[in-house]
C-alpha cells in the first residue's frame, strides 16, 4: 500500500538533486499559489477527499504524530510516518529527504503541521510535496515541528 502510493509520487514527481538541506525558516506561501484546503482540528477537507477517493488536492493540517515507520529508501528518499487527526483520521506523511532536511528527533506523539499534496489510498491516504519543487510545477509544500519548519 505505502509502495504503491510511493510509486504514484515518484511517477508524477521527477525529483532533481536537493540544492540545500538547511531548514528555512517559516514563511507565509507566495501569493500567486492557490491556497490549500485546511484539513484542521477536525480534519474535514482531509475527509472530504478521503471519502470522494480524491488526489491532488493541497491540504494544510495538523495532528499527531502516531507511529515513525523505516524511510523508504527505494527511488527518492522519503522519512515516513503516520499523523492521527483529531477527527481521528490517520494519513501517512512522504517527506521527501532527497529535496528537504529530515524532520529532527520525531516521536510518537508529537504535534505536527502539514502543508503538500494528498493523495487518497483505502488507508486515509498520504500527503507528499512536503517541500518546494525544484521543477516549480507544484505548489511548495512544510512540516512543522517543534517551531521547526522542514522544506
Amino acid at each position: 500500500m505505502v509502495v504503491v502510493a510511493i510509486a504514484v509520487y515518484v511517477a508524477f514527481a521527477p525529483h532533481q538533486p536537493p540544492s540545500s538541506t538547511m531548514p528555512v525558516a517559516a514563511s507565509a506561501p507566495p501569493a500567486a499559489e492557490a491556497p490549500a484546503a485546511d484539513a484542521g482540528k477536525d480534519g474535514s477537507a482531509l475527509a472530504s477527499a478521503f471519502d470522494n477517493h480524491a488526489s491532488n488536492v493541497r491540504i494544510e493540517g495538523r495532528g499527531r504524530v502516531s507511529r515513525v515507520l523505516p524511510d523508504d529508501n527505494e527511488g527518492s528518499r522519503h522519512q515516513r510516518f503516520l499523523v492521527r487527526l483529531e477527527s481521528g483520521q490517520t494519513i501517512l506523511i512522504a517527506h521527501n529527504i532527497d529535496l528537504a532536511p529530515r524532520v529532527d528527533a520525531l516521536g510518537e506523539g508529537d504535534a505536527v503541521e502539514f502543508s503538500g499534496e494528498y493523495a487518497w489510498n483505502p488507508k486515509g491516504g498520504v500527503i507528499h510535496w512536503t517541500h518546494r519543487d525544484p521543477a516549480g510545477r507544484h505548489a511548495a509544500g512544510w512540516l512543522r515541528h517543534n517551531g521547526q519548519t522542514y522544506q
